[in-house]
């Protein structure tokens, strides 16, 4: 069922971090008006020239805003970052502020490569609708059905989890990152452990088979919860269950059906690769009850949840393709834009949750705001798109910082109003 936005209360927790877990249409209109201007008179062609000089005059002012915020993101103490929007008449606005590593003083790379965390969580719930589209596979289907046997013990019931309690974090699944990093006081250590460790998915998945659920969905009608929980172990189901229906690895289907068709160059899903290509910028951590930053650009900790590498013009193309209706048919769409209420995914009230992508509300987008964002150790993951797919933006900030919970939210929220601005003002 579809639940209306409610608003709560601001929120200050770590949320996501928590987890530790174009061209042929300018072409167009350039043509359109060569022709046309052969019969305007002097009157008409100077009221156009006013007109384009406004609207570059526009451009000027909205990339100075956008530097300016960008600036306000570095203030929270990040070392770098990158951000580009785009425009209802597909015009990109790229920008990018503090160095790419504090050793050489470089900018950050306008393409840079990056981590885009749980952003990742959008392309799984992508390819598991199109399989919905494609009578594969149903939202209402349990993980018994597909993966039998695997969510057990301890209270967990397979039966009693669909696709679509996945897809929408209402599974009530324990949260397998939660259970990998349990201590502050240990969080270095353990990462610098097995950075380079990649755990097999269903090694995952028995992990958070060791404590029971926080709930169990309705056994009457369990796509119909509406109690919401955030866990990273529903997007390493969800692609398992990927792997099942195609037989396929999860990385190839992410190439096959979204990378390929939106001809994304620079976006991909490295499998147990630790290393991130270049261009890129260094990613830092600052671990709890630390003050200096450590570098941990290199990790191999994370797979449908959370694995894909992209670069901030990619994230727009995928943003806009999938928001304006040319990743999935209409019916499969209005299923990924069903709501829960999902407190303290992000600190804006009314935040709601729908199939792999939030909502939240925008002053100046009547509409709101679709996105989702992702965290890694050392990179945050930043997207905004409008309800028509019409405008978009994503940025990359190269810190993370888990030594202090106020200065993280703050980051969080600086570089959210930033993209916000850019879209909706």
């Amino acid at each position: 069922m579809t639940t209306t936005p409610r608003k709560t209360r601001k929120n200050t927790r770590w949320s996501r971090a928590a987890s530790v877990r174009a061209g042929l249409a300018l072409a167009g209109v350039g043509a359109i008006g060569a022709t046309t201007l052969t019969g305007l008179s002097t009157d008409a062609m100077a009221t156009g020239e006013r007109t384009a000089k406004a609207g570059a005059a526009a451009h000027h002012g909205e990339r100075a805003q956008l530097r300016k915020d960008a600036r306000a993101v570095l203030d929270t103490g990040v070392t770098g970052l990158t951000v580009r929007v785009q425009d209802e008449r597909r015009r990109s606005t790229a920008v990018r502020a503090g160095v790419a590593d504090l050793r050489g003083g470089r900018p950050v790379p306008y393409d840079a490569h990056y981590r885009i965390g749980s952003d990742t969580k959008t392309f799984t719930a992508v390819l598991v609708l199109q399989l919905v589209a494609e009578g594969r596979l149903g939202l209402d289907d349990t993980v018994e059905q597909w993966l039998p046997g695997l969510v057990k013990g301890n209270g967990n019931d397979g039966g009693r989890v669909t696709v679509r309690n996945l897809l929408q974090h209402t599974s009530g699944l324990a949260n397998y990152t939660n259970l990998q990093f349990q201590s502050v006081e240990t969080m270095k250590r353990d990462f610098l452990a097995n950075r380079y460790t990649s755990l097999a998915p269903a090694e995952r998945v028995k992990l958070a088979m060791t404590v029971a659920p926080e709930w169990l969905p309705d056994a009457a009608g369990p796509g119909s919860e509406t109690r919401w929980s955030y866990s990273n172990t529903n997007y390493i189901l969800a692609g398992m269950i990927v792997e099942k229906v195609t037989g396929n690895s999860w990385e190839r289907e992410v190439h096959d059906r979204i990378v390929k068709p939106l001809r994304l160059k620079d976006t991909f899903a490295p499998g147990t690769s630790a290393r991130v290509p270049r261009p890129t910028a260094t990613a830092y951590t600052r671990f709890p009850g630390e003050k200096r930053l450590t570098e941990t650009t290199e990790q191999a900790n994370a797979w449908s949840d959370g694995a894909v590498i992209s670069t901030t013009a990619d994230m727009n193309t995928f943003l806009r393709a999938l928001l304006g209706g040319r990743l999935l048919p209409a019916e499969q769409l209005a299923e990924m834009k069903r709501t829960v209420p999902a407190e303290g995914f992000t600190s804006t009230p009314g935040t709601a949750y729908g199939l792999g992508i939030a909502w939240r509300p925008a002053e100046g987008c009547d509409g709101g705001v679709w996105s989702h964002g992702g965290k890694s150790f050392g990179t945050v993951s930043e997207t905004a798109v409008t309800d028509d797919g019409r405008r978009s933006g994503a940025s990359a900030a190269f810190t993370i910082d888990f030594a202090d919970t106020e200065n993280h939210v703050a980051q969080d929220d600086t570089t959210q109003r930033m993209l916000v601005r850019a879209l909706c003002d």
